[in-house]
Parts: structure tokens; C-alpha cells; sequence
């Protein structure tokens, strides 16, 4: 989405880690927008941040209490702050009249949340989360083909989230998502990406959950004999599936492989660096020997108002790939991988086999996704329109329900009707 010759979207930048430099390098490369301040507690990040987008330091924070404390500096502000930093300055740039594109999740509590929605129909702002797969060609194609009634009624749905053992092992074992007590549950860092589509495309309200899952592998009872608390220390590394040494010194000299998740673990790109990250950082701990409670796999079961039903599995123990999903209607079956579709139309028996052209690249990536969204956004603010998001505050804090539902679901052994 081009924006040359229409005057940039002025931006705040709030988090200037991996996802927060991601959308802003895309709003610079577009020139739809600018950023013009940014608030980071890391001395690093922040000065890199301010360096490369040529900030002035009178604009450059340490956190997001200064920046609000200084007004309303930008149009619009990107949070891509941690998990359970997103209320804060969400509730606070809103009240000072920022349009707000906000990380996902939403929030780790569902009265966070809640007062996020309000803050964001009492300003009357723009709001984007960053549910980003429904910005995905596949996930329009999609939708285009259940409303157009390509398989008739929607009667139920199969549904995949292929997490990857070595990106569970760093983001969820090792890395910032490894705690429910610090960040969020598993169910909400990492799935209500899917949640939230899945909701898209049956496009009715959720009316009955139930979840079971647990944390089936990560944990001290099977860690083998004779393992290290350190892959570097470890006689077992050179055959252990989820070897740090082995998955991040084979980042080096891969620009997209740096940036993630090598960038997560060390700004230094060399292997000295990254072997001293591995020596005295999270990244190195033995995955059988860390403070972590994420699930590892969990089933998630939802009944939708009409009666269609979906079932959704989440697991570490796959490849690092897109989604898979089946769908089954009253006239056909369709059935993608993130990038590919196949439909059987049950009254001719044809079938239809339609390539979307998904990401390239990394096979889980959602980079496409994430500059769709960004140039979406963008576009939203400069002509004042929230109608070219996909969603809006009400439709994320919906979903989110769900998803705490779920885990309700999951640790009481019940069956949770939704209002």
C-alpha cells in the first residue's frame, strides 16, 4: 500500500523490541509513517530505535509513563510493549486522543481488557489489534468462499496450530511467554491469533467451551540422566532436539534467522555473542530445568450459537509451520495449509484446488500479514476511518472472552456457557 505524496501518520512507538521496530520499519518503508517518539525501559533498544529513525532526544523515553506525561506528541501509537504492560498505555495514549494499534493479546486479564474497550469507545479512537492472520490473502480467500457459500451451511470445523518444538522450546520454555505468572497463559500469548480467526470465519458468537491440556514434556520429571541445568555444560546437547547452541548459532550469517529469534536472545551477531548469551541468559537453560508452567499442547473445544462446533489443537511437538484447517459444510468440504486450499463441491463432486501465494520465506512467518495490518492501520488514520480494519476493540475483547473461558474450562474440568 503506497502512501507517497499523502503526508505521514506521525506515530509513537511504545516497546522498541522485535515487533514494535517490525511495524514501524514498515510504516517508514511505505511512507505512510513516521515515528516521531518512542518509549523503551532497554537502554539499548531504545537508543538503537531513536538512532535509526533519526529521533530527536526530547522525544525519546524510558517508558510510557513519560511519554503520556508529555501529551499527545503523534497521531498514533504502536504498544508493543510485554504482555502485561498493554493496559497501561493503551488506557492512558486513548484518553490523550491516540489512535492505538496494540500487540496481541489484548491484555492478560479480562478487566484489562475490558477497560481497554472502553478507553477506546469513550475517545472514539482508532483501534487495531495485532490479530494479524486475518490480514493474511489466504484467510480473505477464506472468508470469501464460506460467505459466498462455496460449501453451503457451516456445520463444523477442524483446526491446527502446529507450534514447532524448537520455537516452543525458545518463546515458551525459554523465552519472554514461559510464565503465565509474568506474561500470559499459553492459550492467550500465542493462540488467540486463532481464537479470533476462527471466530472470523463461522462469524457467530460463542456460546459453550470446554478445554483440557497441560504441560505434558517440559518439565523436571523428564529430563534425562545426566543432563546439564546448560546445553553448554551438557554431554546430551549434540543429540537433544531442543539444543540452544545448535538452533542459534545456526542463525548466524541468515539476516531473517537474526532478526528472529537470534535478536531475542543477543544483539550480538557473532559467536562469541551468542555463546555468552547461552552461557549466563535464559536462552541457554536446559529445557527441563526452567521456571516455566506454558502448556505444551492443549484441545480447545467450542460450540458456536446454531449449533456449528469447532475443535481446535495447539501442540509443541510438530514442525514450525502455518496453520492447518478443515472445513465442513452442508454442500462441500474445504481444507487449507496457510497457503494452499483444496474444495470438494458435493453436488458436482468437483474439486477445486486454489493457491493463494502464502508468505515466503520462514514456513510460519507472517510477515506479509503483519505490513497487510500496518499499512491497514495506517491507512485508517489518515482518512479517519475504522471501517478498513478488519475489527475493532468490541470484536478482540469478544474473542478474548474465549479464550478465558477456556482456560476456566481447563482447570476446573467443566463446560463454561458464555452470555
Amino acid at each position: 500500500m503506497d502512501q507517497v505524496g499523502v503526508n505521514p501518520v506521525r506515530l509513537a512507538v511504545v516497546g522498541a523490541g522485535l515487533r514494535g521496530q517490525r511495524y514501524a520499519r514498515r510504516a517508514v518503508a511505505t511512507g505512510a509513517g513516521r515515528p516521531v517518539a518512542v518509549a523503551e525501559p532497554d537502554a539499548g533498544r531504545r537508543e538503537r530505535f531513536a538512532a535509526e529513525f533519526g529521533l530527536d532526544q526530547s522525544a525519546v523515553f524510558h517508558d510510557w509513563r513519560e511519554l503520556a506525561a508529555a501529551g499527545r506528541l503523534a497521531d498514533a501509537a504502536i504498544v508493543a510493549t510485554s504482555d502485561r504492560e498493554h493496559s497501561g498505555p493503551a488506557i492512558a495514549l486513548a484518553d490523550l486522543g491516540y489512535h492505538l494499534m496494540l500487540e496481541k493479546p489484548m491484555a492478560p486479564t479480562e478487566d484489562e481488557a475490558v477497560r481497554i474497550a472502553e478507553a477506546v469507545e469513550r475517545n472514539k479512537v482508532i483501534f487495531a489489534l495485532c490479530h494479524v492472520l486475518r490480514y493474511t490473502e489466504y484467510s480473505r480467500t477464506v472468508k470469501r468462499l464460506l460467505d459466498s457459500g462455496r460449501i453451503g451451511a457451516l456445520v463444523s470445523v477442524q483446526h491446527l496450530e502446529p507450534v514447532g518444538w524448537w520455537h516452543h522450546a525458545h518463546s515458551f520454555v525459554r523465552g519472554e511467554w514461559s510464565s503465565s505468572r509474568t506474561s500470559s497463559p499459553m492459550l492467550l500469548a500465542k493462540a488467540c491469533h486463532d481464537i479470533d480467526w476462527l471466530m472470523h470465519l463461522v462469524d457467530r458468537p460463542v456460546a459453550r467451551v470446554s478445554s483440557f491440556g497441560g504441560l505434558a514434556h517440559f518439565r523436571p520429571e523428564a529430563r534425562p540422566d545426566g543432563a546439564a541445568d546448560r546445553c553448554l555444560d551438557c554431554p546430551l546437547e549434540p543429540a537433544c532436539p531442543y539444543s540452544a547452541p545448535r538452533l542459534y548459532l545456526g542463525c548466524l550469517g541468515d539476516p531473517e534467522k537474526e532478526f528472529w529469534p537470534l535478536s531475542a536472545v543477543t544483539a550480538d551477531h557473532t559467536e562469541a555473542g551468542v555463546r555468552a548469551a547461552l552461557r549466563d541468559g535464559p536462552y541457554g537453560r536446559c529445557v527441563y530445568a526452567s521456571d516455566n508452567d506454558a502448556v505444551d499442547h492443549q484441545v480447545v473445544t467450542m460450540e458456536f450459537a446454531g449449533g456449528a462446533t469447532c475443535s481446535f489443537t495447539m501442540t509443541a511437538f510438530s514442525p514450525f509451520e502455518l496453520r492447518k484447517t478443515r472445513l465442513f459444510g452442508t454442500h462441500g468440504y474445504l481444507e487449507g495449509d496457510g497457503a494452499r486450499l483444496r474444495l470438494l463441491d458435493f453436488r458436482t463432486g468437483e474439486e477445486e484446488v486454489i493457491h493463494t501465494g502464502g508468505p515466503g520465506g520462514l514456513e510460519a512467518d507472517h510477515t506479509d500479514a503483519d505490513e497487510t495490518l500496518t499499512d491497514t492501520f495506517l491507512a485508517a488514520v489518515a482518512a479517519n476511518d475504522p471501517g478498513l480494519l478488519d475489527s475493532d476493540a468490541t470484536t478482540s475483547l469478544a474473542s478474548h472472552q474465549v479464550v478465558w473461558a477456556a482456560e476456566r474450562s481447563r482447570h476446573a474440568g467443566t463446560v463454561v456457557t458464555l452470555g
